[in-house]
Order: C-alpha cells, then sequence, then structure tokens
C-alpha cells in the first residue's frame, strides 16, 4: 500500500528504513583467550565493570526462555507506512504519531500501531549461578550472581549443573520511579557471551566424547568388575562388597513401563553401621565421582528443602517453584547423611520419590508432579548410637518398615575388634596419611574422569531378563521368602526384594556391556543382597565353634532332602544335583565351594552321586 502511493526516486526517513538488526542472520559474542583464569564471583568487583570476566559456578536457578522484542514494527493507520524502532535497553517508549514524509506534509497525524507480526524477538533467559562451596572464605556464606542470556546461549545451563561464564559484567540500569527509589546504588547483572558446562571436581570441559575401543578393552579385561570396584575411594580400606553395590548404584538398572505403569530402574542404597566405618567418605567420594549429585545431611534438610519450595519470583513478581536437593539432583544422585537423625515429618517427603520417582506439590495454588528420579545413596547409625547384638534387628535399625523396603540394599557394617584385620586397617591409614595415597596395591585404580566416562557409556545399555531366567528368579525369592518367615531375626522382605534382585542383574549386564542378563548376574545380585547381612548374621554364631561352608552346605541339603521325603511320604532322601546347587548358591556359597563339600561327604560315604552326577542320595 506505502509502496504505491510513493515515488521510487523519494528519499526515506531513516526511521522508515530496515534496520540493521532485522535484517542481520547471525549472533556475534566474544570468547575469552584459554590462558584467562576463572574468576571467583566475589572476585567480580566494580574495576570489572564493562570488562568481559570468565566466572565459575553452580547454577541454582533458571527462568524459563521468554520472548524479548529487539526491533519494534509500527504500522500507521493513515498512510500505511512501516516504522522501525530498535530497542537496546530493558525498556522502551513507544512511538505515537508516524514520522513519514507524507503524514508530516499532509498533517494527518497518522496513529502507530505495533505489529508483532513484523516485530524481531529473541530468546530471553535469566540464570543465577553462586560460588563453589570450597571458594567460600572461613565464616562467610555463598555469594550469587544473576545472568541474563540471549539467542542461541538459552536453554543451556540447568539448575545444578556446574558451569563457566564468559560474559560483560554490567550494572543493571533503571528507569522512572524504580531509580529514583534506588538512589545511587545500581545492581550488577553480568551479560552472558558464552556458557560452557564444566565437570564438577577438576577444571576441565564435561566430556562428551566417546571412548575409544582401547580404552574399552583395557577397562573390560579379566576381573575388571573388582577392579572397578576398588577404584572407588580407594583410600578407604576393605569394604571390597560395599564398593560393588555403589558401583552398581552409579550404574543403575533398566527403568521397565509397561502400559503406563512405571517401575523404577534406579538403585537405593542404605550404608548403616557403627561411627568410624568411614560411611561419610564413601559418600563425598561418590558425590564426586557422579556426573550429577547432590550432598545433604539429616540434621541440616527439611521437608521442603528436598522436595520443592514456593517462591515469589523477583523479576515477574508470581508464585514459582524452587527445586529442592532431590529435583536438582535429578537423573543423578542424592547422597543424604546422618539419616537417622532427620526429623520423621521430613523423612516422609523421600517416601514419593524413592519408588514413584516423583514429587507432587499442591501448595499456594501450584498443582503439579516434579520429576525426581534420582538414586537416594543414604548413611545412618544404628538406634543406639553403636550396633547392639543382644538387640534384634528392627530394634537396632529403628526405620519403619515403608521406607526399609524402599533400599534396594540395607548395608550392616559391624566394626567388630579382629587383630588381624585391625593390624592392616591401622597400617593402611597411616600410609594414607604419610604418602597423601593408597598403598601399592596388585592393580593400578581407575582414574576418575576414565571411570565416569565408562559409567555414561555404560548407562546406554538397555539388557533384558532372558524366559530362561525367569523361574530361577522366582524359585530364589521364593526361598527368601520362606526363610524370613521362619527366621524371626531378619529384616523385611516383600515383593520390592524381587525387583530389587532383578535392578541389580540388569545393572551388573549393563556393566558387562551384555543386551541380557545371564545366571552369574543374578546369582551376585544375591550375593550382595546376603553380604549386606552377613556382618550381623556372623555375630550369631561367634560363641560356638565357627562352621566351615562344606559343614553348612551339608545342613541345607540335610533340609532339602527332608523337605523331599514329606513331599514324597516316606521316600528316602533324594536330592537333585541342580536344585541343591541353586539353594547353595542363593545362600552365598560359591560353586567351587558346594563341589569341594560334594566329594568331601562323598568320601564318607554320608551320600552318594550318581554316575550322571544329577541326583544326590543320602545313605
Amino acid at each position: 500500500m506505502e509502496q504505491r502511493g510513493r515515488d521510487p526516486a523519494d528519499t526515506r526517513d531513516p526511521r522508515n528504513q530496515y534496520p540493521a538488526e532485522l535484517m542481520r542472520r547471525f549472533e556475534l559474542y566474544f570468547k575469552s583467550p584459554s590462558t584467562a583464569k576463572p574468576k571467583v564471583v566475589r572476585d567480580v568487583r566494580s574495576d570489572s565493570i564493562g570488562h568481559l570476566v570468565n566466572v565459575r559456578g553452580i547454577v541454582t536457578r533458571s527462568t524459563e526462555v521468554k520472548p524479548m522484542i529487539a526491533v519494534a514494527t509500527n504500522t500507521c493507520d493513515q498512510c500505511g507506512a512501516e516504522t522501525y524502532q530498535p530497542i537496546q535497553s530493558s525498556s522502551f517508549m513507544p512511538l505515537v504519531m508516524c514520522p513519514s514524509q507524507e503524514c508530516v506534509t499532509n498533517k494527518s497525524g497518522g496513529r502507530l500501531y505495533l505489529q508483532t507480526r513484523g516485530s524481531k524477538f529473541i530468546k530471553f533467559q535469566e540464570l543465577r549461578i553462586q560460588e563453589h562451596s570450597d571458594q567460600v572464605p572461613v565464616g562467610n556464606i555463598p555469594r550469587s550472581m544473576t545472568v541474563y542470556a540471549s539467542g542461541e546461549n538459552t536453554r543451556i545451563a540447568q539448575p545444578g549443573d556446574h558451569v563457566a561464564i564468559t560474559g560483560v559484567f554490567l550494572p543493571l540500569l533503571r528507569t522512572g520511579f524504580r531509580q529514583a527509589v534506588q538512589g545511587l546504588l545500581s545492581e550488577t547483572y553480568m551479560e552472558a557471551h558464552s556458557i560452557t558446562l564444566m565437570n564438577k571436581t577438576e577444571d576441565d570441559e564435561l566430556g562428551n566424547n566417546e571412548l575409544s575401543a582401547e580404552e574399552v578393552r583395557s577397562i573390560t579385561e579379566e576381573g575388571f568388575y573388582d577392579k572397578l570396584a576398588g577404584s572407588i575411594a580407594p583410600e578407604i580400606f576393605g569394604h571390597e562388597d560395599v564398593k560393588k553395590a555403589l558401583l552398581l548404584l552409579l550404574v543403575g538398572g533398566v527403568q521397565r513401563a509397561p502400559r503406563g505403569m512405571k517401575i523404577r530402574g534406579t538403585i537405593n542404597i542404605c550404608l548403616m553401621g557403627d561411627p568410624g566405618v568411614a560411611k561419610s567418605q564413601l559418600l563425598s567420594y561418590i558425590d564426586r565421582l557422579a556426573p550429577r549429585s547432590q550432598y545433604t545431611t539429616g540434621r541440616g534438610s527439611s521437608g521442603v528443602g528436598l522436595t520443592a519450595a514456593v517462591m515469589r519470583d523477583p523479576l515477574t513478581g508470581e508464585m514459582t517453584l524452587e527445586g529442592g536437593a532431590l529435583v536438582l539432583a535429578d537423573q543423578g544422585i542424592c547422597c543424604i547423611d546422618e539419616f537417622d537423625k532427620m526429623a520423621d515429618a521430613d523423612r516422609t517427603a523421600i517416601h514419593e520419590v524413592m519408588e514413584q520417582q516423583t514429587i507432587s506439590i499442591a501448595k499456594a495454588g501450584i498443582m503439579t508432579s516434579l520429576n525426581a528420579r534420582c538414586s537416594i545413596l543414604a548413611a545412618a547409625n544404628p538406634a543406639y548410637g553403636r550396633y547392639n547384638p543382644r538387640k534384634s534387628i528392627e530394634q537396632n535399625i529403628q526405620l519403619p518398615a515403608a521406607l526399609l523396603s524402599r533400599f534396594d540394599l540395607l548395608w550392616l557394617i559391624q566394626d567388630k575388634p579382629d587383630a588381624d584385620a585391625d593390624l592392616r586397617l591401622a597400617q593402611h591409614i597411616t600410609y594414607v596419611h604419610q604418602h597423601l595415597r593408597q598403598p601399592p596395591t596388585h592393580f593400578t585404580p581407575i582414574d576418575m574422569k576414565l571411570m565416569r566416562r565408562f559409567i555414561s557409556l555404560c548407562k546406554k545399555g538397555q539388557p533384558v531378563v532372558p524366559e530362561a531366567l525367569a523361574d530361577y528368579i522366582v524359585a530364589a525369592y521364593v526361598e527368601m521368602r520362606k526363610e524370613a518367615r521362619v527366621s524371626k531375626d531378619t529384616t523385611f522382605t516383600s515383593a520390592r526384594t524381587l525387583l530389587s534382585i532383578l535392578r541389580l542383574s540388569t545393572a551388573l549386564a549393563r556393566l558387562r556391556m551384555m543386551d541380557n542378563v545371564e545366571k552369574e548376574d543374578v546369582n551376585e545380585a544375591m550375593r550382595l543382597m546376603e553380604m549386606s547381612k552377613d556382618s550381623l548374621q556372623a555375630d550369631k554364631s561367634s560363641n560356638t565353634r565357627a562352621q566351615r561352608p562344606a559343614d553348612l552346605i551339608f545342613s541345607l541339603l540335610r533340609e532339602l532332602a527332608t523337605e523331599g521325603v514329606a513331599a514324597r511320604h516316606g521316600a528316602c532322601g533324594v536330592v537333585r544335583m541342580a536344585e541343591a546347587e541353586q539353594r547353595c548358591i542363593s545362600r552365598g556359597f560359591t560353586p567351587a565351594q558346594f563341589q569341594e563339600a560334594l566329594e568331601e561327604y562323598e568320601e564318607l560315604n554320608v551320600w552318594q552321586v550318581n554316575q550322571a552326577r544329577t541326583r544326590i542320595t543320602f545313605v
């Protein structure tokens, strides 16, 4: 309309010409030189205003991405002329009267109306970063800084990420009433030019590069399961099985979703033991090793701090949700120390997260469900400070059954005096204290960076349980339930225990990078479950003569034979070999120990084994 009514030779008003911002198809950012050292948030002071600075921190809050106007396009209702108004600051005064030559000459006084279709908007996001806890001086609280990200720098960082941000440090200039209230002081912000995700402990960028085939081969050599477990906190003496369980926690099982129902794949572990068995040290090591994790203590965290708090957004003034530790640890690990000292009201906040993997909220008019797909690693002391052997397991643990059943493994670690073990432990601790590294072992521990990359590679696998193994797992679970019914002094066994076995088995298959779960994986998962209570079971027989594995296997087979006699109404004691071996392995014995016991009692003529070695007959 405007083009038809004007002479091509006329010069246009500068405001009627296309501005450069509208025609530009690229964004220009500055990056700091690689030699520049990142600054701490509290070191960015007034001398940095207007300069390019590089800051490291952890993202605590990020708003949703909103459109911010960069060029306002107005159309005149009289002459149809388009007027462009580039906007540089945070606020602008819209044009009212048409500045085109036609309207000025005719004095028609055309009014301008904003055309959103013709205007240019850019993506805008506000981040808040906080300095690392290890950079905070004595007696201070962590400082934070506001970061404005626009264009392609948005949606890079989520709350909980460790980032290095390069940008220009600027004062926030307010206008109108706010400026009068503000007086001579000015708030500051950083205009982000480059946002890089970082690793938690080292100063390098988050490695997305794949492991080479040679590196994978070097890790997955013979006995790599023990080697990987030994590489977790190598400075801590012993706890081999606990470290294996923590390795499976890092890898995680496979999540299943049959027809909308969700069965979690994350593994939860509770370490309960006497004071001074390095529980907190293991927790802090896992917190450093995991790519995404949160560390909190029982007394220092409330139910709201763990789940989510309703906050008023300072930018828009509306009520928003601020994620707690469990939300920030989504797809990662949440380590909770001093779990037993947590208030009961706060502990109930964890129940939903541990099984449903979500946090449902109905507060201040906000009704929503947040994802919290995290593994929980808790450390606690028994109810009496130390484990009291005169009391039952339930009395010592004193945690509700609803919470205990949600833990896949409950490790009960006792600190029992033993001359040989105490000597080796003392030598280990003094060596670490002197040389600041673990004593030389038969293998070199895997580097933390390499381990992180290997675990992320393992997590991509989706192994399944084959049909052939299903019956074996079912039989093992039924046996465990029967044992729990017979024995009064055992922890709570429910259907969740069966899911725990499946999760641990799939985690072991992931570790071996296999597509199918094998029998060895199931046996190892059940062995870990047995070993978690082993430190307590040994205590029962400490006052009597210690029984050899062969004697225990004999009593197991005797029990199996009597069951068979009852079932077959008085037939002589015959036990199938496969059934006997399965029973022994599910109780934590190795196939080698089973064969040894078999041969020993066969020589004593207690039982006879047939030629095909499929049947054991008691004499």
